[in-house]
């Protein structure tokens, strides 16, 4: 089954512009005083340098669903297939909490597990597993239940046992948990995001079809719009309501300010709405931007997890150019090693350090795309 070039390209685009956050969470001047969607603090710049990456962790999670329906037409093998989705979504869940967790925090002693958008694939690829047996449509179906469903169930409480509301944070809901020598936050709850993901599984046939430009433009039409008009009624689908500001710029900031943890409904509708629209939008089209942005989109996993490491020792050095000494960084619970006052740069340096850094890691991408797509007899190169 031929690549579409379209999907790696609008995977490589968003996980650009996830770097962004990245660098803005660690090394902005104001970070851990402001919310950068809190309007009554917030710039339009600030805000929109965080909202535009909501896009991420959306298409991330839709796309991983898409590609899995692809391995599962090539492969043809429901055994193989359900292995490879099992064995692969453990060794996330293991990135996630070891490699991955230490490249956020940078703590030796592991005081803050982050439950984030990779161990949500991971989980979401194992229940994937089980379902396989199922048709694309009806799988999709779940997903789009589960995306349109799960903000009915906001509000419900488990009582105070304190498993079942661990339980429940896991699943549904977020929010931190206490381990004996740890704290895990939950950011990424399994089952709204694996709603996610089964509907990028059941978009599969959507791109397989000869007219799939124009069924993606109507896809895209059709979400944008309901949430225009479930946003517009304040009703359903955002436990945030939205409403007049102190001007019209910021009142259409709070329409658009829709909430990521957990993703409610309208957020879904509008991130894969932009998302699915840009399918279209780039769908046959080739140029030399679309290619260059392609090669991160097929190294996703090995390009998430040097761009964490390389964000971390910028970081590190950026402090030091600064006058602090490694005595200054505060490691521990919901710190990220900077120093307590305003250590780090404003946002047009956080711009040019993200232009760097993406720059600086192409040849690397592109060298790992082209050695994994020349040594396909290496089986582990599927699981990085």
């Amino acid at each position: 089954m031929k690549r579409i070039q379209t999907i790696d390209f609008v995977r490589g685009l968003v996980m650009l512009i996830m770097a962004i956050d990245h660098i803005r969470d660690l090394m902005y001047i104001s970070t851990g005083l402001q919310d950068p969607t809190d309007l009554t603090k917030t710039t339009v710049g600030l805000f929109f340098t965080r909202w535009i990456t909501h896009l991420c962790a959306a298409t991330f999670v839709f796309l991983s669903g898409t590609s899995a329906y692809f391995s599962f037409q090539k492969q043809q093998n429901l055994a193989e297939s359900k292995r490879f989705l099992l064995t692969r979504g453990l060794w996330l869940i293991v990135l996630e909490f070891t490699v991955i967790t230490f490249a956020i925090w940078f703590d030796v002693q592991f005081r803050t597990f982050l439950f984030q958008v990779i161990a949500a694939i991971g989980f979401s690829f194992i229940i994937l597993s089980f379902l396989l047996k199922l048709s694309p449509k009806k799988i999709g179906i779940i997903g789009l239940v589960i995306i349109f469903g799960h903000n009915a169930l906001q509000g419900i409480s488990l009582g105070q046992n304190p498993i079942l509301s661990f339980i429940a944070s896991l699943l549904f809901g977020g929010g931190l948990a206490q381990l004996p020598h740890s704290t895990m936050v939950i950011g990424y709850p399994i089952i709204p995001w694996l709603g996610i993901m089964l509907a990028g599984f059941g978009l599969g046939q959507f791109l397989e079809q000869p007219d799939r430009q124009k069924r993606l433009w109507q896809l895209s039409a059709g979400m944008i719009t309901l949430f225009i008009v479930l946003r517009f009624s304040n009703i359903y689908g955002d436990p945030v309501k939205w409403s007049e500001q102190k001007d019209t710029i910021f009142t259409f900031l709070s329409f658009i300010n829709v909430t990521k943890y957990p993703p409610s409904l309208l957020y879904v509708l509008l991130m894969l709405g932009i998302s699915i629209s840009v399918l279209a939008l780039t769908e046959g089209m080739k140029n030399k931007f679309i290619d260059i942005v392609t090669v991160y989109g097929k190294v996703p996993l090995f390009y998430y997890l040097i761009h964490w490491y390389s964000i971390r020792f910028i970081t590190i050095g950026l402090m030091f150019l600064q006058g602090y000494s490694w005595k200054d960084f505060v490691f521990g619970t919901f710190e990220f090693g900077k120093p307590k006052g305003l250590s780090g740069v404003e946002l047009p340096m956080i711009y040019a350090i993200w232009f760097g850094l993406i720059v600086a890691l192409y040849p690397l991408c592109k060298w790992y795309g082209e050695y994994k797509s020349s040594h396909p007899e290496k089986k582990w190169l599927r699981y990085l």
